[in-house]
Formats: C-alpha cells, sequence, structure tokens
C-alpha cells in the first residue's frame, strides 16, 4: 500500500493537543521543549491550559498546530514507522511547514521561528476589517474563480483555497468578497459563508507577508526532504531546496491547490492517507476528493498506536 503523511493547516487547533502524546512519548515531548526553547515562550502551556482565543491568534496557531504535528510524527518514530514509511509529504497552508519538518527538510526550531514570523506577518499585511474570506460550498474551482474575477470591481478577490470538489475559498477586500457570496448564491451555490477568520490569505492582500517570509527564509537552512513534498502552489512533487523555499514565498499570495495535491498523489499510485496532527478536517476533504484513498487521523497516542500496528 502506498501512503501520504499529510499535516493540518490553520483552524485545526483545540486546547489540549498533543498533551497525551507528549506524556506517552518523551520524543513527543520533546518536540515541545524544543518550540518553547525557539520561541522564547511556554507554548506547550498555551496549547494544553491556555484560552482558546490565544490559542486561535494566528501567531500562535501555526507554531502549535506545527509542534502537535511534530509530536505525532516523533511518536510514531517511536513505535517504529520512519518518514520513508511514506511515498510523499503534503500539508495545507502552514501544515506544508510541518511535512516539511517531518521529512527533515527543516529544523523544528527554524519551523516554529518561521511559523511565528508568518503568523505576526500575515496578521499585520491587512488590518483588521479591510479583508475577508469566505467558503463556497456547491461550485467548482473554474466556477468560483469566474464569480471571484466577477465581484473583484477592481478591489482583490481571488479563488484561494481549492479544498475539495464542492468547497472552495475566496479571499480578498471585504466588499469584494461579499459580493462574490451574493453571485455565488445566484449561481446555485449551496451555502456561500463569510469565515471567522482575522484575515484574508492567500491573496495578493498578503504581499507584504511574502516579502517578510522570502526575507526569514533566506536566512534558514532548507535541505532536501527524505520524501518528496506535494507543494500547495504547484500540485507536484519537490525535492530541491531552492525550488521549496520559492515555493513556500509564493504560497502567502498564492491559491492552495489541495483538491489537485490529492489527485496528484491519487495519480501517482497513493492509495492511503495519514493525516497526522490536530483534527480531521484534511481526511473529510480527501475522501470527497478520491474515495479510493483510505484515510486515518493520527493525533493521540492510541491513534498511534493502531497506526504502527497497521503496518507491522
Amino acid at each position: 500500500m502506498s501512503r501520504a503523511f499529510i499535516f493540518p493547516g490553520q483552524g485545526a487547533q483545540v486546547i489540549g493537543m498533543g498533551r497525551d502524546l507528549a506524556l506517552a512519548y518523551p520524543a513527543a515531548r520533546a518536540v515541545f521543549d524544543e518550540v518553547d526553547a525557539a520561541l522564547g515562550q511556554a507554548l506547550s502551556s498555551l496549547i494544553w491550559e491556555g484560552a482558546q482565543d490565544a490559542l486561535t491568534l494566528t501567531e500562535n496557531a501555526q507554531p502549535a498546530l506545527m509542534a502537535t504535528s511534530l509530536a505525532a510524527m516523533r511518536a510514531l518514530e517511536a513505535e517504529g514507522v520512519e518518514i520513508g514509511a511514506a511515498r510523499f509529504v503534503a500539508g495545507h497552508s502552514l501544515g506544508e511547514y510541518s511535512a516539511l519538518a517531518a521529512a527533515g527538510a527543516l529544523s523544528i526550531a527554524d519551523c516554529a521561528r518561521l511559523l511565528r514570523i508568518r503568523g505576526r506577518a500575515m496578521q499585520a499585511a491587512v488590518p483588521v476589517g479591510v479583508g475577508a474570506m469566505a467558503a463556497l460550498l456547491g461550485l467548482d474551482f473554474e466556477t468560483v474563480r469566474a464569480v471571484a474575477e466577477e465581484a473583484a470591481e477592481g478591489e482583490v478577490c481571488q479563488a484561494a483555497n481549492d479544498n475539495d470538489p464542492g468547497q472552495v475559498v475566496v479571499s480578498g477586500h471585504r466588499a469584494a468578497v461579499e459580493r462574490a457570496v451574493e453571485i455565488a448564491k445566484s449561481k446555485g451555490a449551496k451555502r456561500a459563508v463569510l469565515l471567522p477568520v482575522s484575515a484574508p490569505f492567500h491573496c495578493a492582500l498578503m504581499q507584504p507577508a511574502a516579502d517578510a517570509m522570502q526575507a526569514a527564509l533566506a536566512e534558514v537552512e532548507i535541505t532536501a526532504p527524505a520524501v518528496p513534498l506535494v507543494a500547495n502552489v504547484r500540485a507536484g512533487a519537490v525535492t530541491d531546496p531552492a525550488e521549496i523555499r520559492a515555493l513556500l514565498v509564493a504560497q502567502v499570495t498564492g491559491s492552495v491547490r489541495w483538491r489537485e495535491s490529492v489527485q496528484y498523489m491519487g495519480g501517482e499510485g497513493v492509495t492511503e492517507v495519514w493525516e497526522i496532527g490536530a483534527g480531521k478536517a484534511l481526511s473529510g476533504m480527501v475522501r470527497r476528493i478520491d474515495r479510493a484513498i483510505a484515510c486515518r487521523a493520527i493525533g493521540t497516542a492510541t491513534e498511534v498506536q493502531e497506526a504502527a500496528a497497521s503496518l507491522a
């Protein structure tokens, strides 16, 4: 069976995530300790016993989700499941950083610092209230792209996340996104709703954040991942460090091509995905994209043990 390891993005965060992994596996606990040290902050305390609204702040959620994913990966390794058990790694938005750290292309400490910078830069790129994002359900990507173009009217409105065949997210100026919601409804969308996000991610308004990430990534060592990364903005495999660096910058303003990424992996023979870290959102998307791909969510010590046993 050919499998891919996939890593969740923002929205999966929940207080208490990863705690049982840290209690059961010293290697998982070490990940949280390493992230705390890299950030000079007891992020693990916030993750395990803080307030949900503080955890949801972009600058906290991004490194916290990465830490939880890497803790689960270290727990799998402690059970004898190496990264080489995967044909590919992939992650949704910030999950791409988790995927790269899991595959050894980025150190955990560098990954934590990059995600802290990324979170702050994305939040600072657009004043609160200026931008928005909306999920358009029941329309395909090409239809949504046309809706976004019609709604823009000189402002920014882009198809930001192509999540699955019936869910595309648009991002941009608030008024343009609101227009997109109304146009989508007129074109038969099952639902079209504004999302509770703090900034308009993955659109041209994020250019200041892309510039910040270009500078930050230039200071960090990236090595070839142990298994290929299926990159968000390419929806294809990449292993070259210089290319990965450029794609991470492009990802800030570019579309997350998740539907095409899953289709690419399926076309390359992947029959199973393991969603490593918090939540099960990506597994739901994968099922809607390709029912032939089996899904397994791995975010607790019990799930780690069951996954390892499945390979025994």
